[in-house]
């Protein structure tokens, strides 16, 4: 169960527009580098925060196929894409992306903030997982995602 990382978002404050990245500096305990969670800027900061979140590419596939919600410069407001990986696969596990190590932490369903940011349907479309970062690492776009 290997798959591999196809893009990587970042915002640096909540409410901003999700900026796409080659790479990022993963901080133990903390989250991405220049993300707004990692930088205590999100909209969620010591609610329902998430250091990482992570969404299965293929649903973003099916998502450009099946209806006309715009996904491809981050609206899905989540951190790194994947692909070739069931992201529910991964509860009760450690995985390694490119130099950091995550931990699944828990499912992340789509909010209404989330639509409020991009349009109507968002909430419906969009799902993924957060993670917890137990070893600091650079993560890069095409970084290979392993089971340990």
């Amino acid at each position: 169960m290997n798959g591999k990382v196809e893009e990587i978002y970042i915002a640096p404050q909540g409410g901003m527009p999700m900026q796409k990245v080659e790479a990022v500096e993963a901080e133990a305990s903390a989250g991405l580098c220049g993300d707004r969670y990692k930088e205590r800027t999100g909209y969620w900061t010591g609610v329902d925060e998430c250091q990482v979140t992570l969404i299965e590419g293929e649903n973003l596939d099916w998502i450009r196929a099946n209806t006309d919600i715009q996904i491809d410069n981050g609206e899905h407001r989540r951190n790194i894409v994947t692909r070739d990986m069931r992201l529910e696969e991964l509860q009760g596990k450690r995985f390694a992306i490119g130099a950091a190590v995550l931990e699944y932490d828990r499912p992340r369903p789509p909010c209404a903030y989330i639509q409020g940011l991009t349009q109507q349907g968002m909430t419906r479309a969009l799902g993924g997982i957060c993670a917890r970062v137990v070893q600091s690492g650079t993560i890069r776009e095409q970084d290979s995602i392993q089971v340990l």
